[in-house]
């Protein structure tokens, strides 16, 4: 019983669960999003926001294909939202903080694996590599 409750109380299952509740959260968020203000917007452009009612019939068999065709303007809206308002600003916050920072790795020369700046040999291919804080000597 005890393996079962160090499974549960351990980080990562707990960063797990705390990042579905927020998805979950923000996922709503962005549907109301998408609701209020963007299919507002197709319906102005295109006449028609929801196009679930849209179908074929072949041989008596009916295809909704409407359904689909809303479920991925639905999608395309989301995926542009989230780069746009979440994913975007997120990598230029991030690259900001970490400009001042010195490299600690470089690429291997053979293999082009990251390694330590000061690395004598690479770890992934065992090729001898001049450190980068020495100057290289010509052969």
């Amino acid at each position: 019983m005890s393996g079962f409750k160090k499974f549960l109380l351990r980080g990562n299952l707990v960063e797990l669960a705390v990042a579905f509740v927020v998805g979950a959260a923000f996922a709503g968020l962005v549907e109301d999003f998408a609701a209020s203000f963007i299919s507002p917007l197709i319906a102005l452009l295109g006449g028609e926001p929801d196009y679930t009612g849209l179908a074929v019939t072949i041989n008596g068999t009916k295809f909704p294909y409407g359904i689909f065709v809303t479920s991925a303007i639905a999608f395309t809206i989301t995926a542009a939202i989230v780069y746009f308002l979440v994913v975007l600003p997120t990598t230029k916050l991030i690259e900001r903080i970490d400009r001042g920072k010195e490299a600690t790795e470089r690429d291997c020369p053979q293999c082009l694996s990251a390694i330590p700046i000061r690395a004598r040999r690479c770890r992934h291919c065992t090729a001898e590599v001049t450190p980068a804080t020495e100057t290289p000597t010509a052969i």
